[in-house]
């Protein structure tokens, strides 16, 4: 059976109604359960509900029909809120979020929490993931598992038609570039600065700025050739900025996923063995039937998507 049927257009709004809207059910225990639609489009495609991986689910989150999710928002573009001050929310995050849930037959329900608190919350049995952008490391995996489904770095970003024709860190010999300080994009920059002065080939002129938004200006005003700054929000910011009209993002082959890249995954807690076992194949389920492209190309970010589901990916 095919899981997924890609439709004409997107239905964001139409989204947040269809997932957020419940009826009341009885569990096989008799307690009320949250009832799922039985399909949800997400990023323009269908996502449908597999029996199999629901009858997988912990007893207590199939019976109660939700995954109680923890974010930080905003995090652009993986949470971000849809109008400023309200509290209905998109992203990538949230999007791939609201597909798990659909072909797992529960609702991912997001809340914002402090990123610092999201693991100890875990933790103490208040949520059961998290779904921040949040980076797979040894440390994190002491005390969470992770479902892993990007991996992002560094990335470069030119105004549109890329006059300077940059297309890896080495073209950044000898040019002004712009990046926001204390980051490990600054940090990456003064390091390849060595390699260019190795090479013969001039080093590179790092223009630091107090915020991305600032070093973006000096990019428009072609004051640099380039910003340093993270994939995603490199990505998000071409495809957002004057209608996708004012920067292009530099995909070099060598590093898809940016420079220094490290993987980004789902924070499972460790009490719910099951729940990282369902979550990993429905992520692998919609890897294959192409949703997850959808959504990661909503937010100009395809770079960073991972082709396969792994768990606990980072290594020492």
């Amino acid at each position: 059976m095919t899981y997924a049927q890609v439709s004409g257009r997107a239905a964001t709004a139409a989204l947040t109604t269809a997932v957020l809207l419940t009826l009341s059910g009885c569990g096989e225990d008799g307690a009320a359960a949250a009832v799922t639609p039985a399909s949800v489009e997400v990023a323009g495609v269908t996502v449908l509900r597999d029996a199999k991986l629901h009858a997988a689910l912990p007893d207590a989150v199939r019976k109660s029909g939700t995954v109680r999710v923890a974010t930080d928002v905003p995090y652009a573009p993986f949470e971000m809120f849809v109008t400023e001050g309200e509290k209905e929310l998109t992203g990538l995050d949230y999007d791939l979020g609201q597909a798990l849930g659909a072909r797992l037959g529960v609702r991912f329900a997001f809340t914002p929490q402090k990123f610092d608190g999201i693991v100890p919350a875990i933790q103490a049995g208040k949520f059961d993931v998290a779904m921040s952008a949040m980076t797979d490391n040894k440390e994190r995996q002491a005390v969470v598992d992770f479902v892993d489904y990007s991996v992002s770095g560094s990335g470069i970003m030119v105004v549109k038609g890329n006059p300077e024709k940059i297309s890896t860190l080495d073209d950044l010999c000898g040019k002004k570039v712009a990046v926001q300080a204390a980051t490990n994009q600054f940090d990456l920059l003064k390091a390849h600065r060595r390699e260019c002065e190795k090479a013969g080939r001039g080093e590179i002129g790092i223009q630091t700025f107090p915020k991305d938004s600032d070093a973006q200006l000096a990019l428009r005003a072609n004051k640099v050739a380039a910003q340093v700054l993270t994939k995603p929000a490199a990505g998000w910011t071409a495809k957002t900025a004057d209608g996708g009209k004012a920067f292009e993002v530099v995909d070099d082959p060598a590093a898809t996923g940016g420079y220094n890249a490290s993987p980004n995954g789902i924070a499972v807690s460790k009490k719910l063995p099951e729940l990282t076992d369902a979550i990993q194949k429905a992520l692998q389920s919609l890897i294959d039937d192409g949703t997850t492209t959808k959504i990661f190309e909503k937010y100009g970010v395809a770079s960073i998507a991972v082709e396969e589901a792994t768990r606990n990916a980072a290594v020492d």
